[in-house]
């Protein structure tokens, strides 16, 4: 199995700063991508942001400028680095990883429990 453990979140003021982390432990043969995904109350979930095995990078919209993801392959953790942060940002983040248990298996997503983060003065 693979376990995606995030930390990092909490309360922040608007205009803070936060930085998240997930790290990807388990049965892993090879992570093809990470992200970060987020679901506010009464939402569907949206992607934030995304890494390639590559190092190419992708954002929604409304986090360019603000939010940066980057990646440690070696570690197998994802970082997401968020500022300026709105209101509008507040959601339960969680961490995604496109990976394989093996190399004769399909890759799959996985998923980690969440974390909260909450923009509010």
């Amino acid at each position: 199995q693979v376990h995606l453990v995030e930390s990092g979140g909490g309360l922040v003021q608007p205009g803070g700063s936060l930085r998240l982390s997930c790290a990807a432990s388990g049965s892993i043969f090879s992570i093809n991508s990470m992200a970060w995904y987020r679901q506010a109350p009464g939402k569907q979930r949206e992607l934030v942001a995304a890494i390639s095995s590559g190092g190419t990078t992708s954002y929604a919209e409304s986090v360019k400028g603000r939010f940066t993801i980057s990646r440690d392959t070696d570690e197998n953790t994802v970082l997401l680095q968020m500022n300026s942060l709105q209101p509008d940002d507040t959601a339960v983040y969680y961490c995604n990883t496109r990976a394989k248990r093996t190399s004769w298996v399909p890759w799959r997503d996985y998923w980690g429990q969440g974390t909260q983060v909450t923009v509010s003065s």
